[in-house]
């Protein structure tokens, strides 16, 4: 796993990230209790390099619930039944994630109701209105 991460400009360096396999809770047979193919990514956010401020604060918000105590992004994979293939699922979620911080909302503008949706909404309006002044005159006693 000596190869870095690249998404873009963004690039995280092999020593900012730490792989962890453990036992896999997913298929492998007889295999499942001998290997340890489910794979813990953690990635130092502070080492990644080429990631601007304004993304970084985006992946952090993207990435609140997958970080440690320490603040690095935890990424588990544990797809596969080879430790290999999930340490690259694994990367790939990595970049995924930094891909998506990368990525700038499109700001929202407020915009007013069409006319003939507002003349919709006060016509319905009367309507409701008028049915309920209705039930209020037909369940009067009269005296």
């Amino acid at each position: 796993m000596a190869e870095e991460i690249r998404v873009g400009p963004v690039v995280v360096p092999p020593a900012a990230m730490t792989v962890k396999a453990s036992r896999s809770s997913g298929p492998g047979g007889q295999n499942v209790n001998k290997v340890a193919s489910k794979v813990e990514l953690r990635v130092d956010l502070d080492a990644i390099t080429g990631l601007p401020q304004e993304a970084r604060r985006r992946l952090l918000a993207i990435a609140r619930n997958k970080t440690d105590a320490r603040g690095r992004l935890v990424v588990t994979s544990q797809r596969s039944r080879d430790q290999w293939r999930n340490v690259e699922d694994a990367r790939e979620k990595v970049g995924a994630l930094i891909g998506r911080a990368l990525v700038r909302p499109s700001e929202r503008r407020a915009t007013l109701p069409t006319r003939a949706a507002h003349e919709r909404r006060l016509k319905s309006k009367k309507r409701d209105g008028a049915k309920k002044r209705e039930r209020l005159t037909r369940a009067a006693p009269e005296a």
